[in-house]
């Protein structure tokens, strides 16, 4: 790969961030974008609000920041390409609204652009708020991956507006999973993506009801059938193991307690019941084993163990929730799991 210093800091940025009733998460990001160590002249902001009630396009205003705000029903996929239209940068930064830039991420990482087959580079995020919900630490250990060559990126990233360009940007008609879809488009067209060990973004997931994390994981199942139903037929059917996976998962976590109960009943044995509870603990502790490197928390790696596995039941309801809409003709609306700040 080229080195970083064959790019300089003359590099335009345009930032790009997303929102809706953040308030002070909005605020701490804001902040972060225009603190961080890069020249100040060559950052172009943009907050881009869908449709807030708590005043955050005005917030944005008062700290210098253009604002765009979106009405109607909005997904993230319209905000960031309502964003990145209105700044000619040849790198956009997108972000989050409820995360915090790392100062140093960009200049330190826009220097991987020098090799023209990268579209994308991404660091790491992480949770600012483990200790305060089980929900927040687990899916903490979620965004904690390998660095190199990744097929996608999430919702930060620095891009290359070639790329951007080249395939139309993000797919506006979908409520969730418009990253994967995009980075599918690109790599079609030759690009890469990049992830890089350092740190990108800290996040706020605000996440401390079983209700969040039900509704978050729909969602997640949402977007599974919805791309994989875009690429079935394809040479890259991207998502579409995954969507067959989660069936099958799910119907044996739903399917094997009931079936278990119901011979040890009818047998008047515990020995069905015994069978699945071991192999249970034998598939939670094989996960438990794999994400040690994660965290030293005995707590978390628990919980993240019954997560990995039981999760699959709310993402399956959310594939479901997909073919049914699909079979009666109708769109879904956004699938929302977090509260106003």
């Amino acid at each position: 790969m080229t080195s970083s210093a064959s790019l300089t800091s003359a590099s335009k940025v345009g930032v790009v961030v997303i929102g809706r009733n953040e308030g002070d998460r909005l605020l701490a990001c804001l902040a972060s974008v225009l603190s961080m160590n890069y020249p100040r002249e060559l950052l172009d902001v943009v907050y881009v609000d869908s449709s807030s009630t708590d005043g955050s396009a005005a917030l944005a205003q008062s700290l210098g920041v253009r604002a765009i705000v979106l009405s109607g029903p909005t997904t993230a996929a319209r905000g960031r390409n309502a964003g990145w239209a209105q700044t000619s940068a040849p790198f956009i930064l997108f972000l989050d609204g409820d995360t915090v830039l790392d100062k140093d991420f960009v200049g330190k990482n826009i220097g991987h652009f020098a090799d023209p087959s990268i579209a994308g580079v991404f660091g790491n995020r992480r949770e600012t708020r483990t200790k305060e919900s089980v929900y927040n630490a687990i899916l903490d250990l979620d965004w904690n991956m390998e660095p190199g060559w990744a097929l996608f990126f999430g919702g930060d990233c620095l891009v290359r507006r070639e790329a951007l360009v080249l395939v139309t940007g993000y797919n506006d008609q979908l409520i969730a999973g418009e990253e994967p879809d995009m980075c599918r488009r690109m790599r079609g067209a030759g690009y890469r993506i990049l992830h890089v060990d350092e740190p990108m973004t800290l996040h706020d997931l605000a996440m401390h009801r079983f209700s969040q994390y039900w509704r978050r994981s729909v969602r997640t199942g949402y977007a599974y059938a919805q791309i994989s139903s875009f690429y079935a037929n394809t040479d890259d059917p991207l998502w579409a193991a995954d969507s067959r996976r989660n069936v099958v998962r799910a119907c044996f976590w739903i399917g094997a307690p009931v079936l278990c109960a119901l011979l040890s009943a009818v047998w008047r044995s515990w020995l069905p019941l015994s069978i699945f509870l071991l192999i249970a603990l034998a598939l939670w502790g094989r996960t438990g084993i794999k994400a040690a490197r994660k965290t030293r928390s005995i707590r978390t790696l628990v919980a993240y163990s019954l997560h990995s596995h039981l999760q699959q039941i709310p993402i399956l309801a959310g594939q479901l929730r997909f073919w049914l809409s699909r079979a009666s003709g109708k769109g879904s609306r956004l699938i929302e799991y977090k509260r106003s700040a």
